[in-house]
Order: structure tokens, then sequence, then C-alpha cells
């Protein structure tokens, strides 16, 4: 018998609609392309410096081409925008951002104090004046990401190559154990692969079948329910269209627990 979370009446969120990304985005919007390049410098000194704290950093030097992809919905995390520009300030830019309903990031840079309380008024976290000082914008940087990592929930740290990364439980598809390595297939569509694992996999992922809805349905891979599609005798199919198999050991409970997370779904 095949069971579907299609079968009841409602439809588990797709959280790769939402603002889950953990891989950040900074953009940064400064009609000066002086300063713009100097803001980025900082960004790239601080990931250096913090290799955990990874994100990508998008760059406008036309306030209007920013307005423009605000005003349609398409959001970043953190928002690091010039006050005086042409066409649109910062703050016009802060008042579309809020309208969106977002309570994302906003820290204004200028060369100018006189605009402190309509920075207020948009809710900026900071307010730094130029030449940039490294040490003010890495306390706002800090701040930033601690609190947009937050907003996600709680989050997995795989160590990688490039250092420790965290990824949102709600972006985890499944994990698969392989020779000594953890594989994290995430909804979006990443890959992250750890370096060699010294303790058991069930070990490795113990915290995420704590929180609920991960389940453990073979040796070797561990999925998250909400991203089941179907559920087979000896499989899971994931919205990603992945076929997992299911040990014969583990199906009765694998069959169990799925058909309770679906009906609770279902009330």
């Amino acid at each position: 018998m095949i069971f579907s979370q299609d079968n009841c009446f409602f439809k588990v969120c797709d959280q790769t609609e939402g603002n889950y990304e953990i891989l950040m985005k900074i953009t940064v919007c400064d009609d000066s392309i002086k300063d713009l390049l100097d803001t980025e410098k900082l960004l790239l000194k601080y990931k250096t410096q913090y290799p955990d704290k990874d994100f990508e950093v998008e760059k406008y030097t036309d306030p209007s081409r920013l307005f423009k992809k605000i005003a349609e919905g398409r959001l970043t995390d953190i928002y690091i925008l010039d006050m005086l520009m042409p066409k649109r300030t910062g703050i016009d830019l802060g008042r579309q951002i809020r309208m969106s309903g977002s309570e994302n990031i906003i820290i204004y840079i200028t060369s100018s104090e006189d605009y402190a309380l309509d920075a207020y008024e948009v809710r900026a976290v900071r307010y730094l004046l130029k030449p940039l000082d490294e040490v003010r914008l890495f306390e706002a940087l800090d701040y930033a990401l601690s609190y947009t990592m937050a907003k996600t929930g709680p989050t997995y740290m795989i160590r990688t190559k490039n250092g420790l990364l965290p990824r949102a439980y709600s972006k985890i598809e499944y994990i698969e154990s392989a020779a000594r390595k953890l594989e994290l297939h995430l909804a979006d569509g990443e890959l992250l692969q750890s370096l060699f694992i010294r303790t058991s996999f069930e070990e490795e992922v113990r915290e995420l079948t704590e929180h609920g809805n991960f389940l453990q349905i073979h040796k070797s891979f561990l999925v998250n329910l909400d991203y089941v599609k179907q559920l087979t005798a000896d499989s899971v199919i994931m919205n990603s269209g992945a076929q997992l198999p299911v040990s014969r050991a583990k199906a009765p409970k694998v069959k169990r627990e799925y058909l309770l997370f679906v009906s609770e779904k279902c009330r």
C-alpha cells in the first residue's frame, strides 16, 4: 500500500518558498562605486575571519533597481544601504522593505548624521558614518547575522572542508551516511558533504531525531517527514523525487510514525 501526505486535505508547506535560507544574503546599495567596493572588501574580510558565518553579497549602484526588486517581494536577509542616493534614498528603500511586511535587517551607512531619526522610523538596527569603521561594521554584522539565524529556528552544524556550516532543520530534506561521511541534502537542492565522522551515524544525527520531524528509516538514511511525499512498503519518496530505502527492521516503526505525523497534519 502507498501512503501519501496528499491523502488528506492539506498541503505541507514547501519551505523552499519561505525565507529559510541559511546561506544568508547581504544586499549592499550605494551609488558611489568606490564606497560600494570599500564596503564589499570589509564584508569579505569579515567572512574570512569568521568562515562559519557564510553569506553571499549582492551589490547595487542604482537604488531604483533594488526598489523594484523589493516591491516584487524578492527580499534578502540583510540590507546595507547608503542614505543619500539619487531618485531613491535609503529611507525610500527601507520604507518599501517594511511595507512588504519584512523585519529583515537594515543597516544604514552615510556621510551625514542628519537622518538618524529617519532611520529610526524604518527600524534600522545601525546607523554608521562613512568612512566605515571596521570594528563598528563587524559588530553590526555580528548582530545582524545572529538575529537572522535565530529567525530560521534551530540549526544543524555540519563540519565540512570549508569549515563549520549551519543549516536550518527546516531546510534539511534528508541525510545520508556514505563512506564515513554525512551528506546533507537540502530542500533547495544544495548538497553538503561532511568530513569523516568519528562516531556512529545515529550519534551524529541524534539532535535531529530528538527534534521530532526527523525519522531514521535505514542504517544510512534519516529523513525530514515534512518532505516525504509517499511511503511504500520498502521505500520513501521525497518531494525532490529521491527514492530512499526503508530497512525491513525499521519498516513497522516508519509506517507507524509516518501515519501519525500525517494524521496530526490533517487535523
